[in-house]
């Protein structure tokens, strides 16, 4: 089955009171602590965490070998005692599994997938290759510590079939005007490192959301001059900002962005408190959305949860 281009994405069902959330390691280590206290907070929300064995696997700086991670993450999508997934932790070695996957396989078992950072590839995977929404949001190790906004919007995002939006907390725009297109949403980097691999994202026609956490500013304009060279951002609609943690100035990296976009006629604005900061605020990716300057918001055009 081809499912390079979708036309329409499944939406996994809204999650409820009692439901069972499976956890995944897809990426390196975590310490226990902050997994412990994450693990309490989806509990508080009235879930029920499914912890297998296998995540606390260590191979180096991976949590396990590829295989066992790709085979754990295929494994609870499958399973119908499973209702959604949320990754443990980020670090590195998601790309790692991308070949191990079975698109087929997990398509026909569409179900709330939540991670950012490392997890960005998977998030590109599963809206590309198996045609479902998913949500860029906070994992476990960072639930236990995250605002409660942020843990507000994880929750109302997960279990309220009712289109979301997202105002910029920060607004500063950098190109104006407004847009609309599919969502995509992640690490610049990650984005960055799919670039010429089976898994390049497609951009074309997009709202592209970007964060990014502890690179130089010469380095995200590295990373965007490979892209704008390598011809990611042909046909983009949109691009927006969320937060570039210990990057540099604000006001640097705004200056960074408009100069590698110079060229491309589309709306840019920045502010969007989503990423590596104390407000992680959770948003469906694979949804058609608008991108509006003016009103300086993300407004999604239906609910990215279907109800029960």
């Amino acid at each position: 089955m081809n499912r390079q281009s979708c036309s329409e994405l499944l939406l996994p069902r809204a999650l409820k009171p009692g439901d069972t959330l499976g956890i995944v390691a897809p990426s390196s280590p975590f310490e226990r602590p902050s997994f412990d206290a994450g693990v309490a907070v989806l509990e508080s929300m009235g879930f029920k965490p499914v912890i297998p064995e296998p995540i606390f696997e260590r191979k180096g700086f991976l949590a396990g070998s590829d295989r066992q991670r790709a085979d754990e993450l295929i494994r609870l999508f499958v399973d119908p005692g499973v209702d959604g997934i949320v990754c443990a932790r980020g670090g590195y070695g998601a790309m790692r599994i991308l070949p191990l996957l079975d698109a087929d396989r997990i398509s026909r078992h569409p179900k709330v997938f939540v991670g950012f950072s490392d997890t960005t590839v998977l998030l590109n995977y599963l809206v590309r290759r198996c045609c479902m929404v998913v949500f860029h949001g906070p994992m476990v190790t960072t639930l236990g510590t995250a605002d409660p906004v942020t843990q507000e919007r994880f929750l109302a995002a997960l279990t309220r079939p009712a289109p979301l939006s997202l105002a910029a907390t920060a607004k500063q725009v950098i190109r104006a005007g407004s847009a609309c297109g599919r969502f995509l949403c992640g690490n610049l980097t990650l984005f960055c490192h799919l670039t010429g691999t089976p898994f390049e994202p497609d951009f074309n026609g997009c709202i592209l959301l970007i964060e990014e956490r502890g690179e130089a500013p010469y380095r995200i304009d590295r990373m965007l001059t490979q892209m704008r060279l390598a011809g990611c951002f042909n046909g983009l609609a949109g691009l927006a900002l969320g937060e570039f943690t210990d990057c540099g100035p604000a006001e640097e990296l705004h200056g960074i962005v408009a100069d590698c976009m110079s060229g491309l006629q589309i709306p840019i604005l920045a502010g969007f408190a989503v990423g590596h900061a104390a407000l992680n605020l959770t948003l469906p990716v694979g949804l058609p959305v608008r991108l509006d300057t003016g009103c300086g918001d993300l407004t999604f055009s239906g609910p990215a949860v279907q109800r029960t």
